[in-house]
């Protein structure tokens, strides 16, 4: 112990199947506000790369009433 390479190893972890799901499904509602805002910040950047190198942006179609 005078040296401090102690060697640890793992062989067995239990953890239950129900508790994984609930982590992994926990985490998928928790990267929706991050993909919203990752997408918001997607779109600006691109606007701001459109406006400087003067590349058109092709207008929003709307449905035209009878």
């Amino acid at each position: 112990m005078t040296n401090g390479s102690n060697l640890v190893t793992i062989r067995d972890i239990d953890v239950p199947f129900w508790r994984i799901v609930l982590i992994l499904v926990k985490w998928s509602i928790a990267s929706i506000p991050a993909l919203i805002i990752f997408g918001l910040l997607w779109v600006v950047i691109g606007w701001l790369l459109a406006l400087v190198f003067s590349v058109p942006i092709p207008p929003v179609p709307t449905p035209s009433s009878p």
